[in-house]
Formats: structure tokens, C-alpha cells, sequence
């Protein structure tokens, strides 16, 4: 789990970045030259200490300077703004092929009731979606306190929320479906 976390982190780097100095100093430009420069200097110490990059780290990067340029020439936040949703977006697309859940769940789950865990892989695009959608509408609004507490309580509780949901559904199916077994 520690290590699922440090990659997420490391793959939205320029994103929490962002956030943390535009929390502490209330200026959106000095926060997105900031979180462009923090992901520039990611790219450049992992290519120096020879660490291979995940396909996120270089979309989060790309994103970071176009997104955060654009923000940077126009003073206009709503660029950087979007770039969680765009993350989103691209997750959720990813999250459509069939199957995709298999390969994380437990010997039991995938054995026991692998059709819910391709269905649960759905439900979890269509939440990445949703959560795209959000990011989208609070960001046009560029009300930035409006969405950093949407992609900290709301985006982050939604994901966490369906993961707990999912945690207990899959345990009372799989109950469900071993004590008809073992009556059959």
C-alpha cells in the first residue's frame, strides 16, 4: 500500500505542488511557475539517477507545462485547473477495457465472482469520469478554494467511498455465492 501511494504521489507531483503553494502564499501564478518547475525538476533527477518514468509522471509532466503556460500567458487559472480532470479522463479511459480489476484482486475474488469485479472495473471508469466532469465545472468557475477542496474532500472521499463500498459488497457476495456452494 505505502509503495501504491508513493508512486500516485510521484505521478501528480506538480498537482499537489500546486496546491500546497497556492494554500500557503494565495497567488496562482507563483504556484503554477512553481509546480512547473517542481515537475521539470522531477523529469531531470529520475532521468539522472537513471529511473525509468511511467507513462503518468509524463503526462502529468507535459500537462503541467502546457496547462501551467497557458496560465502562466493568459492569468488565467482555470488552464491548470483542469489538469486533474484530464488525469481523470484518461484513467477512466484506460479503466474500459474488460477485465482490467482482474489482475489486482485477490485468488478468492477472481475465482469466486470475477463477473462483479469486470462490472466494478466499470463503475470505477464511470467514476473517474464523473470526477473529470467536476473537476471540469469547478474549475470553469475559477474559484480555486472551490476546487482545491473538491479534488482533496470530494474527489479523494469518492474514491474512497467506493472503495469501501466495493470492499464490502464483493464480501457479501463472495459469502453469498461459497454458503450456495456449499448447500448445492
Amino acid at each position: 500500500m505505502k509503495s501504491v501511494l508513493a508512486k500516485l504521489a510521484t505521478d501528480f507531483l506538480s498537482t499537489i505542488v500546486f496546491l500546497v503553494v497556492y494554500l500557503v502564499t494565495d497567488n496562482v501564478l507563483l504556484a503554477t511557475g512553481v509546480a512547473i518547475a517542481g515537475a521539470i525538476a522531477q523529469a531531470i533527477r529520475a532521468r539522472v539517477k537513471g529511473e525509468a518514468l511511467g507513462f503518468m509522471t509524463w503526462a502529468s509532466l507535459a500537462l503541467a507545462i502546457v496547462l501551467g503556460g497557458a496560465t502562466l500567458l493568459t492569468h488565467d487559472p482555470r488552464f491548470v485547473l483542469a489538469k486533474p480532470a484530464i488525469a481523470h479522463f484518461a484513467i477512466g479511459a484506460i479503466m474500459l477495457k474488460r477485465g482490467w480489476m482482474l489482475r489486482y484482486m485477490p485468488a478468492r475474488v477472481t475465482e469466486v465472482i470475477p463477473e462483479y469485479v469486470t462490472l466494478a472495473g466499470y463503475a470505477w471508469a464511470l467514476l473517474m469520469f464523473a470526477l473529470g466532469a467536476g473537476t471540469i465545472a469547478i474549475a470553469s468557475t475559477g474559484d480555486i478554494k472551490l476546487w482545491a477542496t473538491y479534488v482533496t474532500v470530494v474527489a479523494a472521499g469518492a474514491k474512497i467511498a467506493a472503495f469501501a463500498i466495493q470492499y464490502v459488497v464483493f464480501r457479501f457476495l463472495i459469502t453469498n455465492r461459497l454458503r450456495a456452494a456449499a448447500r448445492a
